[in-house]
């Protein structure tokens, strides 16, 4: 079975401004385009009965749809950098989202993501790149920022065991639902039904 995450996708103009900050790193090793995510929840290898019940679970979400932008940029491994990222806006429903997903796995039985959610597009790994070329190539670029987009689904993506990033697979999609700017009741909900007696 393939390690199983769930994840929101990068819309593709979001995907261009990000390609946009690849190279000028010696060491870096930049992950595809069409390989950016937001990873929600690690799920890792998992049997397939575990994996059916994970969609099934999943896909009774009831979300509203979000906006996100991508915003700022930093590196994981303080003295010892191993990956670079573009960081995320704050965003209520998406931790909601996420904290609803952790839920639901440790429900089947999936021991808790031991790591505190940090949400971000991981854009390079790194083989020995020194730690001031970072801090250089990360002084130039802090004021990165993407316009506005909205989720309107998160997924459940595979990954191939591979060296650093991908290929990922979509394997479900799961859609949240349009905010609705009008009442939460439809025009029918306001007239009783006329009795029948």
């Amino acid at each position: 079975m393939p390690r199983l995450f769930t994840a929101l996708e990068i819309p593709r103009n979001a995907a261009m401004s990000l390609s946009l900050l690849r190279g000028g790193l010696p060491g870096a090793r930049w992950i595809d385009v069409e390989n950016y995510h937001i990873t929600l929840r690690f799920i890792g290898d998992i049997d397939g009965r575990t994996a059916d019940e994970v969609v099934d679970r999943l896909d009774r979400i009831e979300r509203p749809e979000f906006q996100l932008n991508l915003t700022g940029m930093g590196s994981f491994g303080s003295k010892k950098p191993h990956s670079i990222w573009a960081g995320v806006s704050p965003s209520p429903e998406m931790h909601a989202l996420q904290a609803e997903i952790e839920r639901i796995c440790q429900r089947i039985g999936l021991p808790p993501d031991p790591r505190k959610f940090m949400p971000h597009v991981t854009l390079a790994r790194l083989r020995s790149s020194r730690l001031d070329d970072v801090v250089q190539y990360l002084s130039g670029r802090g004021n990165f920022r993407t316009s506005p987009f909205t989720v309107g689904r998160f997924v459940l993506m595979s990954s191939k065991e591979s060296v650093g990033g991908g290929p990922y697979i979509v394997e479900e999609a799961f859609p949240l639902h349009e905010a609705r700017s009008s009442s939460i009741f439809s025009s029918n909900d306001l007239h009783p039904a006329k009795s029948m007696l």
